[in-house]
């Protein structure tokens, strides 16, 4: 489909019958990434997802702003004819998510985010920058891939591994660095704390273990979000779903339960 900007998006449906789901990667990801999650989510309704703009085979093009990229979620719903639907979204796809339940409450009947702040100020991209540009790109092998970034958990490679295409060299990131940069670089300038009072449908916090979300932050935004509830899963790190899969299917599965 195309965004009112005219930006491709391409649209995956995996499948279904009944309420729709609609799912929102994380950075770097693409909407084949939640493969592990679909094969018990279509028993609970129309589950579709799609690659974020700069992401899989959507096209890269700005505005790179959580806002722009929400407004992109909300008009693939309008599109598909899928809304009011359950959110689902993995760190950058949870905080889009949010966005998106605040500004478009009629696209929105219930939200999962999975380990996402919506405060990360006065944190640096440089770090991030010098190391994406450490990667020795073009992979020779998708076991090269998952070498790369299956540390410390090997979730991650296999993640990643999701996130490559084959050329006449190798593999190489469907991602380019310096859109994941730019992304990332507006989280480090501004806080999201003003979209909370306006989430107003029910709303699952899922917070990893060994989680990026800042000490403390996890339990602000479930206060400031009526009716939230936040869940710690033990023993998992940033992807959630694909390190924990027991604990987080029992997790959404009871809130998709009493969100009707």
């Amino acid at each position: 489909m195309r965004t009112s900007d005219g930006v491709y998006l391409a649209v995956v449906e995996f499948g279904g019958d009944g309420p729709p789901i609609l799912l929102l990667h994380g950075l770097m990801g693409r909407a084949t990434t939640w493969w592990p999650v679909t094969g018990w989510l279509t028993g609970h309704g129309r589950v579709l997802a799609f690659d974020a703009r700069g992401h899989g085979r959507s096209q890269a093009a700005g505005p790179w702003t959580a806002e722009r990229m929400a407004a992109d979620a909300a008009e693939i719903l309008e599109q598909a004819g899928a809304g009011p639907a359950v959110v689902i979204g993995h760190s950058m796809g949870g905080l889009h998510a949010l966005v998106l339940a605040a500004r478009r409450p009629d696209l929105v009947r219930a939200a999962v985010v999975e380990d996402m702040a919506v405060d990360f100020r006065g944190r640096s991209v440089d770090d991030a920058r010098a190391w994406f540009g450490a990667l020795p790109q073009p992979f020779p092998s998708l076991a090269a891939v998952r070498r790369a970034f299956g540390h410390p958990r090997p979730e991650f490679g296999d993640y990643m591994a999701e996130c490559v295409e084959e050329r006449a060299d190798g593999y190489h990131l469907l991602s380019r660095t310096e859109h994941v940069v730019e992304i990332a670089s507006e989280w480090a300038r501004r806080a999201y704390w003003d979209v909370l009072p306006a989430v107003r449908c029910p709303t699952l916090l899922l917070q990893a273990e060994e989680s990026v979300v800042p000490d403390g932050q996890a339990e602000r935004i479930a206060a400031a979000i009526p009716g939230a509830r936040h869940v710690r899963i033990p023993g998992s790190g940033h992807l959630v779903h694909a390190g924990a899969p027991g604990a987080y299917r029992e997790a959404v599965e009871k809130f998709l339960a009493g969100a009707g």
